[in-house]
């Protein structure tokens, strides 16, 4: 925001600085860092600035530790310094959060996803842009298919090389990496290779990567269809099967920045593919079993969404304090009691209710709540054919009743 005859002079400016420095800087951000009552911003930006001679702090890692030093700064002139644009995977938006929209100016720079395009010829409209610095690796995972361009955000060096050999270990070896260090300053270094022959040693930070995937002769590509293969699954036998799964992620209607709760969440099955449906989508899961806690916990890590939030804990006692779901999907302990109760109170105006039974227990449970607020019935059954000794025959699964209502 900037300052008009009607609204106060922001007393924070986020300015955004790269690879070149102050040689970078619009006249306008050079101004701001020189009358500055204090320019707060990594070691290595504040090094650049210096010859401004203007007082410092160095922020804390993470940035975030560092809000209450920022914000105690009201009422002086204060500069924070960003790499590149401070809204892209960057603390302006951290900052923005917590002020006033008359408090805060922003000046960006070119991002580091922009020098990076601009180096490779990419169109950035269609390449994947990625910041794993506080990231596992393996949520490269859903993005890995044939043809798709990547540019990565990575910390040091050393994550360059896990990536290169994350990429071989799951069928795409023959990915083309750039390897992309302190792109638009002096230190500015490209080098190509592949991700099985990568062998570089000296790579310095700030770096990037570039990544044209390239996908081996049976690589696992994660399909962006609801309903994935069961095989993509590990399981004990709690899993809610494929078919089953593409009808109940459709009742679900995954949106996009959107909160599931997946309870009784068995292998993870439904809350993974929530999570694959939209980058910015949320979920909790919430399963009493250990040990199928840790299936789950695998199956969205190897699926490429580690950001599921798994819990150990029994519906309805696990439910207390959970923030407020949009979505709640519940495929075991539908029966226990209070849970629907639970869950009712808790899914706010609009929110969806998606609940699958196998048990006639249950089932008649169902129908009581839904003469009661309605929503749909179904009743879903499965047949697939198997051998019967020397022939095929039909062989029926147990049929899931379905209720999903919107409250």
């Amino acid at each position: 925001m900037t300052a008009t005859d009607d609204t106060p002079t922001p007393w924070l400016s986020i300015v955004g600085i790269g690879e070149d420095g102050v040689a970078g800087l619009s006249d306008k951000a050079r101004a701001l860092v020189a009358k500055a009552d204090l320019v707060i911003g990594g070691e290595r930006h504040l090094a650049m600035v210096a010859a401004f001679g203007r007082p410092t702090l160095q922020w804390r890692v993470p940035f975030a530790a560092s809000l209450p030093e920022v914000l105690a700064q009201r009422g002086r002139n204060v500069v924070v310094l960003c790499s590149g644009d401070p809204f892209w995977h960057g603390a302006g938006a951290v900052l923005a959060e917590h002020l006033a929209p008359t408090e805060w100016t922003a000046l960006p720079a070119p991002s580091t996803f922009s020098w990076a395009a601009a180096r490779l010829g990419w169109r950035l409209e269609e390449t994947v842009a990625l910041g794993l610095h506080a990231r596992p690796l393996t949520t490269l995972r859903p993005h890995l298919r044939s043809g798709a361009r990547l540019i990565v955000l990575v910390r040091d060096g050393a994550a360059v090389a896990q990536i290169a050999s994350y990429l071989e270990a799951s069928g795409f070896g023959t990915s083309d990496i750039a390897v992309l260090e302190a792109l638009g300053g002096p230190r500015e270094r490209i080098r190509r290779t592949t991700a099985a022959d990568f062998a570089l040693t000296d790579v310095a930070a700030p770096v990037a990567i570039g990544i044209h995937v390239v996908a081996q002769p049976g690589a696992m590509i994660i399909p962006h269809a609801s309903g994935l293969p069961d095989a993509l699954f590990q399981t004990d036998g709690q899993l809610t099967k494929r078919a089953i799964r593409a009808v109940t992620l459709s009742s679900l209607a995954p949106r996009g920045g959107e909160l599931l709760w997946d309870i009784g969440a068995g292998s993870g099955s439904i809350g993974i593919e929530w999570l694959l449906a939209a980058r910015s989508n949320r979920a909790i899961g919430i399963e009493a079993r250990p040990d199928r806690l840790a299936i789950a916990r695998a199956n969205a890590d190897a699926l490429g969404v580690p950001q599921f939030d798994l819990r150990l804990g029994q519906a309805p006692e696990a439910l207390a304090d959970l923030p407020t779901p949009d979505a709640v999907f519940i495929g075991g302990g539908a029966g226990r009691p209070g849970v629907l109760d639970a869950v009712w109170q808790a899914l706010p105006s609009g929110g969806r209710l998606v609940v699958n039974a196998v048990t006639l227990e249950t089932e008649a449970l169902l129908i009581g709540w839904h003469g009661r607020h309605g929503g749909e019935l179904l009743r879903l059954g499965v047949e697939r054919a198997a051998p019967v000794g020397g022939l095929t025959a039909w062989r029926a699964a147990i049929p899931v009743v379905q209720w999903s209502v919107r409250k």
